[in-house]
């Protein structure tokens, strides 16, 4: 990844709340260039360029994905519901709403990863496979949006302020486990 001069430094496993949201621009990125791709090239060969940036960002969202999905259902969420009380009952209520939105993005990501994949391996895609993809893949686009924009702006900075200190450092090192990192 390049650097830039002026950018925000990515967060470490110590912060694992700005981990959370440092992914999500992962995500905004990689998804870009799937769509960028399914719109521009509409499942027509792709250059050398275009193959090594659609495998890659495939191979994020097969990976990275699942982690991070991980990182909210299985550490962050659980703890969130663990502080319970009518002042954060709504804020529950939208976290059981994201989790619904993970199970459509893997089943969304499934059919774009065979897609691009069969795209790679034929070096095509007739026009309704062309058509599925971008269909797919807008759908996501959507979802992405609307869910990261709640986890960005209520989620997050609630967990911020709720959690303790000691929730966050096991967050953080649950997180560097999934990721085969020792935590500091």
């Amino acid at each position: 990844m390049p650097i830039v001069i002026g950018a925000k430094q990515e967060s470490d496993f110590s912060d694992p709340i700005g981990m959370l949201g440092d992914c999500h621009r992962r995500i905004e990125r990689f998804l870009g260039v799937l769509l960028k791709l399914a719109s521009e090239r509409q499942g027509a060969a792709l250059s050398e360029e275009d193959r090594g940036a659609l495998r890659t960002s495939l191979l994020y969202f097969r990976e990275s994905g699942p982690r991070h999905t991980a990182d909210e259902e299985e550490s962050l969420f659980p703890r969130m519901r663990k502080i319970g009380g009518a002042n954060i009952q709504a804020l529950l209520d939208r976290i059981a709403a994201l989790e619904n939105d993970h199970q459509a993005a893997e089943a969304a990501h499934a059919e774009v990863d065979a897609l691009c994949q069969t795209w790679l391996r034929r070096g095509h895609l007739s026009p309704a496979e062309a058509s599925r993809l971008s269909a797919v893949v807008e759908q996501l686009a959507t979802l992405y949006g609307r869910h990261i924009a709640i986890e960005d702006s209520d989620v997050f900075p609630r967990a911020a302020s709720l959690l303790s200190p000691s929730d966050r450092r096991a967050i953080g090192s649950e997180m560097a486990n999934r990721r085969g990192v020792r935590s500091q």
